[in-house]
């Protein structure tokens, strides 16, 4: 009895040879996949054939054979007898500019096995993709830094099977979804023309390739699926993100945001998706104020003002003591300062407003938000003029992103029914402190979606549902991709954004000021 397809793993009984019937042992098996899987054409390396003989007979000619489907072709990665019960297991990589995030998927029933993040190691070359990019046109450069994601990445999925109890050698599939300069960096490739005019990126399809190709410990013949990009700046994280978030499927237009070393944007439904992306990430990470921080144990992620004594209403991950400040907690801060209006329009600070916790330092306005003996490390902890000054110029950034890309189709913000926000800024971020000092657009709140890590989780939907890869190509394709860098009205709108929450108040008719 031959079994239904269960994920990427498919059961066949296979008639053994007889006299009469002197198949060859390959051809015997391949044909019965062929046939149970509609197709007329199956791979196999070479290491696999040598194995077969032994492994169909070892298994009485009934087996699982786990196969991986790339466009029109079949992939056999491996066989296993019906009483071989070591687990056969996917892998699903988030490779985030800041943070990789792994996940281990059981291809057999869809379940998953474990999960693990890690800091990525370039962050000791440079903490964004400009940095890195720099250094990987100097000598040696681009060998360095993709030995540190190899190696960390190899590490990390070593501890993570060791948890799981299993080994690493029982990862038969990897997919990979990336930014373009991370996917290439991940593939030794040279990524010095992303960032220069017109913007060309080495490859944008990389397909499917062994691990072993690619230095990456895994099962000897597994595959990896690395994601495609459309452009220097959007990359294959978004596609997974669109993958996961249903947009590609979807009748209603929708819009979906991730925000991270930049601001990646794309709206559309299933007939058609238009895509850009900006600088609109570094403020929102805790890239430009000195008590600024990715989040952690201790990081300040809520910011309340009390509306009778404006004392400072602090909320830390964990409960910890303050040390710091993440994106989500400084843009909490500034609609707060706004709304009560201890900064103006213009986001500058306003020393009568903000009483004993203004003070000048360096001949610059700061404003102290933990005071001395009540962080974590007991100074003060403050932000500066220059600080607000530059998530001013982030969230204009981000505003103008959505604006010129829904005018750009015919669309206004307020006629986007969904609007997904991804990554961590969709998972801590909260819309109305956003929509206060103008980053987003004023809907009512019950249209914003948090889609948590879409990219891990478009990446682990490939593991679990075998349907989709197809998918992701269709994606790519359908996407036209708008070069903000070059796009006039993109200039001229941001100036106007440039303001609380912006020049055109009838814009945000939900922001009142206290």
């Amino acid at each position: 009895m031959t079994e239904e397809p269960r994920g990427w793993v498919t059961t066949v009984d296979v008639i053994p040879p007889t006299l009469n019937d002197n198949t060859a042992d390959v051809d015997r098996l391949l044909n019965t996949l062929k046939t149970r899987l509609k197709t007329r054409l199956i791979e196999i390396d070479l290491s696999l054939v040598l194995e077969i003989p032994r492994l169909i007979r070892e298994s009485a000619w009934s087996a699982n054979c786990i196969l991986f489907k790339d466009r029109d072709q079949w992939r056999l990665i491996d066989i296993r007898g019906k009483g071989d019960f070591r687990p056969i297991a996917g892998l699903a990589v988030d490779l985030g500019t800041s943070r990789v995030v792994l996940r281990l998927v059981d291809l057999a029933t869809g379940s998953h096995i474990g999960e693990r993040a890690f800091d990525n190691p370039q962050i000791a070359v440079g903490p964004d993709v400009l940095t890195r990019i720099h250094y990987a046109a100097t000598s040696g450069g681009i060998e360095n830094l993709n030995a540190l994601i190899l190696d960390g990445l190899n590490r990390e999925i070593g501890e993570l099977c060791g948890v799981a109890g299993i080994s690493p050698r029982n990862i038969h599939i990897m997919t990979l979804a990336g930014n373009t300069t991370m996917t290439h960096l991940f593939m030794g490739l040279d990524p010095r023309w992303i960032i220069r005019e017109p913007y060309i990126p080495v490859v944008n399809r990389p397909g499917l390739y062994r691990s072993s190709e690619l230095g990456i410990d895994l099962h000897p013949r597994a595959r990896v699926l690395i994601f495609p990009n459309v452009g220097s700046y959007f990359g294959g994280d978004l596609i997974s993100g669109i993958l996961y978030s249903g947009l590609n499927t979807s009748e209603e237009t929708a819009l979906l945001v991730d925000v991270g070393t930049n601001a990646e944007v794309v709206v559309g439904n299933r007939h058609w998706l238009m895509a850009c992306a900006g600088a609109a990430g570094p403020a929102l990470e805790g890239g430009v104020t000195r008590m600024g921080m990715m989040a952690g144990p201790g990081v300040i992620d809520t910011v309340v003002i009390d509306s009778k004594t404006l004392e400072f209403q602090l909320g830390t991950i964990e409960n910890k003591p303050p040390r710091g400040i993440c994106g989500s907690g400084l843009i909490d801060l500034a609609a707060q300062l706004f709304i009560f209006g201890m900064v103006d329009f213009r986001g500058r600070l306003q020393a009568a407003k903000c009483g004993s916790r203004y003070i000048e330092k360096d001949g610059m306005r700061h404003i102290v938000v933990v005071p001395e003996g009540e962080g974590a490390h007991g100074k003060p902890l403050y932000i500066s003029q220059a600080d607000l000054d530059s998530l001013i110029r982030s969230k204009a950034a981000m505003y103008t992103i959505l604006e010129t890309i829904t005018e750009t189709v015919g669309l206004r913000l307020k006629d986007i029914e969904k609007f997904y926000v991804a990554g961590t800024f969709g998972s801590f971020i909260k819309p109305r402190s956003a929509i206060s000092i103008g980053m987003l657009p004023d809907l009512p709140i019950e249209r914003y979606i948090p889609l948590g890590n879409s990219s891990l989780e478009g990446a682990t939907r490939v593991l679990t549902s075998p349907d989709v890869v197809d998918d992701i190509d269709g994606i790519r394709d359908r996407i036209t991709y708008m070069e903000l860098n070059v796009n006039q009205e993109f200039m001229n709108r941001f100036s106007a954004a440039k303001f609380l929450p912006h020049t055109e108040k009838s814009l945000f008719p939900s922001v009142q000021i206290k």
